[in-house]
């Protein structure tokens, strides 16, 4: 994972001024973009993964500027990629 976006964990604020948690299980450089494989933050392990993808669109004060993939053909492709890349983190561990 890169050192740029910090720790595992980050902490974002929507259009509302809502903040959430999140924690990055990897990031991903794919046509001279960068994305972020998260999921919220929790301690409960026994609920079900409920992984986002993120897209880094620039930068705000030293701090990444994230936003939802809206293409759906890009949205597959980059999941497609994470998945790969996150077993293969999976398989490495073993």
């Amino acid at each position: 994972m890169s050192d740029e976006y910090g720790s595992d964990f980050m902490t974002i604020v929507d259009e509302d001024g809502t903040e959430f948690e999140l924690e990055v299980l990897t990031t991903l450089e794919y046509n001279g973009a960068t994305y972020l494989a998260v999921t919220p933050a929790t301690d409960d392990e026994a609920e079900e993964l409920e992984v986002s993808i993120l897209k880094s669109v620039g930068e705000a004060d030293g701090e990444p500027i994230l936003c939802a993939i809206e293409d759906e053909e890009e949205l597959e492709t980059v999941y497609g990629l994470i998945m790969e890349q996150l077993y293969e983190e999976e398989n490495d561990e073993e």
